[in-house]
């Protein structure tokens, strides 16, 4: 029985944003004010789940998650929107990232390193809700790195997202070659995605591939294309304050449609403009385009 649209695995934590006027250490100075430091439930898996909830998508979220205030917080948010979430404790606590956010909305992130890289979810946890989901994603995490034999075993369509992949880190690889769909940014590829997005279709199982580019926009490459085909961005309808989570939105816009039989083209505009519209909203993962959102947005594209 198929109790899930999606399953989202791996990639909860906590974000510290900080905004800056510039991304730098001002010269001659050791210490700047700047506005309210504040805490947000983030990180990747956690966008692509909020998103997807509500896109009105029936969502469930797995993760680790520590025992401490951070976790609170990631708890107490996830009952306030009704998000559906299982977790067992994180052996070092809850992941934690500090953020400079600048005037522009551009970010830099510094990822909290003390997490063991071996951990993983036991199959005994996530196998009964692989089980009742049409769709799995995998947050580039590594605690569920041992799922994609039951996936294929099962027959369950799955997705990736690589980030600011290099195109040869072996971590990202793994995902990247047992993914039905991999998302990356073209950031990490010196904004000349092509190769590596070939690459993945040509060695792994993948149907597509979508480099996203920020203000550039995206480019999609599938198994009939002879090039990377580019979609623009679209405007958000408001200044751009903040683009934490832009790229998990994307994601979420574009699995919504994707799931639902759209033809790809449309997939990757409802990408677009569910990204657009969370850059229009301070902080980390606070504020998704809704499902009738989204049906407007793409009807008046």
């Amino acid at each position: 029985m198929i109790d899930y649209d999606i399953l989202i695995v791996g990639g909860v934590g906590v974000d510290t944003i900080v905004r800056v006027d510039r991304l730098e250490v001002p010269p001659g100075r050791d210490s700047v004010g700047v506005p309210a430091v504040l805490d947000y439930p983030a990180h990747t898996g956690n966008g692509v789940a909020l998103a997807c909830l509500a896109l009105g998508l029936r969502t469930k979220f797995a993760d680790f998650l520590g025992d401490d205030p951070q976790g609170a917080l990631v708890l107490a948010e996830y009952a306030r929107r009704g998000l559906d979430f299982s977790h067992l404790p994180a052996p070092a606590g809850t992941p934690r990232s500090v953020n400079l956010v600048d005037r522009d909305g551009l970010r830099f992130s510094f990822y909290d390193g003390r997490h063991p890289a071996d951990a993983r979810l036991p199959r005994e946890f996530w196998l009964p809700l692989l089980e009742r989901s049409a769709h799995v994603h995998l947050s580039i995490t590594g605690v569920n790195r041992d799922m994609y034999p039951d996936i294929e075993r099962l027959g369950r369509s799955s997705s990736t997202d690589l980030h600011a992949w290099d195109g040869a880190d072996a971590h990202h690889l793994h995902y990247a070659l047992r993914s039905d769909v991999v998302f990356l940014s073209a950031a990490g590829l010196a904004n000349r995605p092509e190769a590596a997005m070939r690459a993945v279709l040509t060695q792994g199982r993948a149907e597509l591939v979508v480099a996203t580019a920020g203000a550039d926009g995206a480019f999609l490459l599938t198994r009939d294309d002879d090039a990377p085909r580019h979609f623009p961005t679209v405007d958000p309808g408001a200044p751009v304050v903040d683009s934490n989570g832009a790229g998990d939105a994307f994601v979420s816009g574009f699995l919504h449609r994707r799931l639902a039989g759209r033809p790809v083209e449309e997939c990757m505009r409802a990408g677009a403009v569910a990204g657009a519209y969370t850059c229009t909203v301070a902080g980390t993962h606070t504020a998704f385009l809704d499902a009738a959102g989204l049906e407007r947005a793409l009807g008046a594209s």
